[in-house]
C-alpha cells in the first residue's frame, strides 16, 4: 500500500467512524482511503466548519473527531475551529496535506502554526512507519485529551510502505486508570468529613462520572453544580444547582457563596465558572481534582488539589468516608451526624427556585420586538425535550443556555473555550451527527449565523430535522452594550435589516420570523408536521440593554 492508504486504515483500525472536511488534492486520497476502510465522510463547506464539527462530534460521542483538510490554504481556513478544540482538551486528529517545497505557494509553517493554537504537530515520516505513526497520533489525541495535527508531506504520501507485521488492533484507547490513592485523596476525604456545607462543581472532566460523584455527594451531603460544558450533568438530581458561573441562578450564586468547602472535579474554576472568584466563599475551602497537574490553582487558589481521574478520586473517596465512620444516610440528607448541606427546606426551594424560568421579570416585548427571555421559554414549551442544544457565542447567548432546558450533559454542547462567534452552526451538525435520535437545536446570533452560513447548505444536504433559533439585534450586541454607554460611535457594530429567514429558504429550509409571541406558531405547525426540512427561526429580539452575564465577564477586560 501507499501512505495515504495506510494512514487512512489505520485510523479507522483504532476506531476512527466519522471524518468531516474539505477535500482538496492534498487530502484526496487518504480522505477515500478512511471512506474505503469504513468511516463516514460528511463534507463541509469550509474547513472552520468542517474543524468544529468534528470537535462537537468528539464530545458528544466520546470518539475522537478527526478532520481532513488541504495543505497551506485548507488548513489556515481551520485553525479558528482547531484552537476552539485544543483549548477544550477534545481528542481530534486534523489531517492536513503539506507542501514541504519551500518554493510552493502552499508552503507554510504548519507545526508553527499548530502549536501556536495549542495543538500537537505530528508528522508522516519516513513512509515505513506510515501505519505506527498514524496510530500513535490517535493514542496521542485520545490518551493525552489533546489535538493533533498530523502532517502529510505530499512527497512522502504517494510513497510505497509495508502494511503493519502484527496484529492490526484499534490501540489507542482510554489508558487504564490507577486506583486513587495517597496523602492528598485522604485530606481530601477529611476535608469532606469536617465540611458542613460543600458544593461539588463539575467540568468536562467529570462528564462520565456522573453516577461516582452522586455516590460521594450522598455521603457528603454536598450540592451539586457543573460548569457550562457540563450542563445537565446532574439534571434529575433534587440536589442539582445547574450551571455555577455567569449562568447561574440567584439561588445556586447563593449557595455557592454560601458553601464550606467547594470541590471542582475535572474543572478548571476559570472566570467563567466562577464569576472572576466572587463565587468562591471567603471563609470557606477550595480543593480541585483533575488529571492534568498543572490545572490545580490555575485560575483560582486551592487549598488541596488532587491529580487523578475523577471517576476514580470519586470513588475512592466514598470508600472512606464508609469506612471512616462516616456511613451513608439512606434518607439522601448527607454523612450521618450532620445533614451536610442538604434539608428538606433546601430541597424544596431548588424545586422551586432552581431554574431560570422560574425567576420573575418583566417581559419587555414590543415595537415589533420579542423578548428573548419569553421567546426562549416559548420554544422550551414547543420544542421536545429529547434535544441537543448547541450554542454559538455572543450577547444572546445565555438566553438559551439559561431558559431552554435539556435532558442530560449529552444534550448540550457549548464550544466556547476560544470565544469566537460563528462556531454555533457547525457544532450544531457535528452534535446531531453524534446524537441521531435527538432534536438537534441551533442557537446563534445574528453575527454568528452570516458567518458560518455556509453550512446551511450542509444541514439541508444531510437532511437534519435541525431548528435553528437566530437570535437578531441587527448587531455585535456585546460590543454595542460594552461600549455604547461610555458614548463612543457604534456604526462599526451595528447593521442594517437582513432578511435571514429568506436565506433560510434560499437554502431548502422552512422558516418563520418572530416578533411577538403568537408567530410562535409557525414553530408548533413544523413540529406537528413531517419536518422533512429544517426550520430556521429568526427572532427579531429586544435590544436596550446588554446581557447580565457578559457585564459580569468584561469585568476582567
Amino acid at each position: 500500500m501507499i501512505v495515504a492508504e495506510a494512514v487512512g486504515r489505520a485510523l479507522a483500525a483504532c476506531g476512527a467512524e466519522t471524518v468531516f472536511g474539505v477535500v482538496g488534492s492534498g487530502n484526496f486520497h487518504v480522505t477515500n482511503a478512511l471512506v474505503a476502510a469504513g468511516a463516514r465522510f460528511v463534507a463541509a463547506r469550509h474547513e472552520g466548519g468542517a474543524a468544529t464539527m468534528a470537535d462537537a462530534y468528539a464530545r458528544m460521542s466520546g470518539r475522537a473527531g478527526i478532520v481532513s483538510v488541504h495543505q497551506g490554504p485548507g488548513l489556515t481556513n481551520a485553525l479558528t475551529g482547531i484552537a476552539e478544540a485544543a483549548k477544550s482538551r477534545t481528542p481530534l486528529i486534523v489531517l492536513a496535506g503539506e507542501a514541504t517545497d519551500r518554493r510552493s505557494n502552499f508552503s507554510v509553517d504548519q507545526d508553527a502554526l499548530a502549536a501556536a493554537v495549542g495543538a500537537v504537530p505530528m508528522r508522516v515520516a519516513p513512509a515505513e512507519g506510515a501505519w505506527e505513526q498514524a496510530v500513535e497520533a490517535y493514542r496521542v489525541a485520545v490518551e493525552g485529551r489533546r489535538t493533533v495535527l498530523l502532517n502529510l508531506p505530499l512527497d512522502v504520501q504517494a510513497m510505497p510502505c509495508d502494511p503493519p507485521a502484527g496484529p492490526t488492533a484499534a490501540g489507542g484507547g482510554e489508558s487504564g486508570v490507577s486506583p486513587a490513592r495517597g496523602a492528598a485523596v485522604e485530606e481530601l476525604a477529611r476535608l469532606l468529613s469536617r465540611s458542613r456545607r460543600p458544593v461539588f462543581i463539575a467540568g468536562r472532566g467529570a462528564r462520565r462520572a456522573r453516577r461516582e460523584l452522586e455516590a460521594l455527594a450522598d455521603r457528603a451531603g454536598a450540592l451539586l453544580a457543573t460548569s457550562a460544558v457540563a450542563k445537565g450533568l446532574f439534571r434529575g438530581s433534587p440536589w442539582d444547582l445547574d450551571v455555577s458561573g455567569g449562568f447561574a441562578t440567584p439561588l445556586a450564586a447563593e449557595l455557592i457563596r454560601g458553601a464550606d468547602l467547594v470541590v471542582g472535579w475535572g474543572c478548571a474554576l476559570n472566570m467563567w465558572t466562577t464569576r472572576h472568584g466572587s463565587l468562591i466563599p471567603q471563609d470557606g475551602k477550595v480543593a480541585q481534582v483533575d488529571l492534568d497537574r498543572s490545572a490545580l490553582g490555575a485560575h483560582v487558589p486551592v487549598d488541596l488539589g488532587v491529580t487523578g481521574d475523577v471517576a476514580a478520586v470519586a470513588t475512592a473517596l466514598a470508600a472512606q468516608l464508609t469506612t471512616g465512620g462516616v456511613a451513608p444516610d439512606t434518607t439522601g440528607a448527607g454523612p450521618a451526624g450532620a445533614a451536610g448541606y442538604r434539608s428538606p427546606e433546601l430541597a424544596r426551594r431548588i424545586q422551586a427556585e432552581g431554574r431560570w424560568r422560574d425567576v420573575p421579570y418583566a417581559d419587555e416585548s414590543g415595537g415589533g420586538r420579542i423578548d428573548p427571555r419569553t421567546l426562549t421559554i416559548g420554544l422550551d414549551d414547543l420544542l421536545p425535550i429529547e434535544r441537543i442544544l448547541s450554542i454559538d457565542s455572543g450577547n444572546f447567548m445565555g438566553y438559551p443556555s439559561m431558559f431552554l432546558d435539556i435532558p442530560d450533559e449529552r444534550g448540550f454542547c457549548f464550544t466556547q473555550a476560544f470565544q469566537s462567534i460563528g462556531l454555533g452552526l457547525a457544532t450544531a451538525i457535528g452534535a446531531a451527527l453524534a446524537q441521531p435520535d435527538r432534536l438537534p437545536v441551533a442557537a446563534l446570533g445574528d453575527g454568528g449565523a452570516l458567518m458560518g452560513a455556509a453550512e446551511l447548505e450542509t444541514v439541508v444536504r444531510l437532511g437534519l430535522p435541525m431548528v435553528i433559533v437566530i437570535y437578531d439585534d441587527e448587531a455585535y450586541g456585546a460590543e454595542v452594550h460594552h461600549f455604547g454607554p461610555h458614548g463612543h460611535p457604534l456604526d462599526t457594530v451595528t447593521f442594517p435589516p437582513a432578511d435571514l429567514a429568506a436565506i433560510a429558504r434560499g437554502h431548502g429550509f422552512a422558516a418563520v420570523t418572530v416578533t411577538t409571541p403568537a408567530d410562535l406558531a409557525g414553530v408548533a405547525d413544523w413540529l406537528k408536521g413531517g419536518r422533512d426540512r429544517p426550520l430556521l427561526v429568526h427572532a427579531k429580539v429586544t435590544r436596550n440593554r446588554g446581557s447580565w452575564w457578559l457585564e459580569e465577564a468584561f469585568k476582567g477586560h
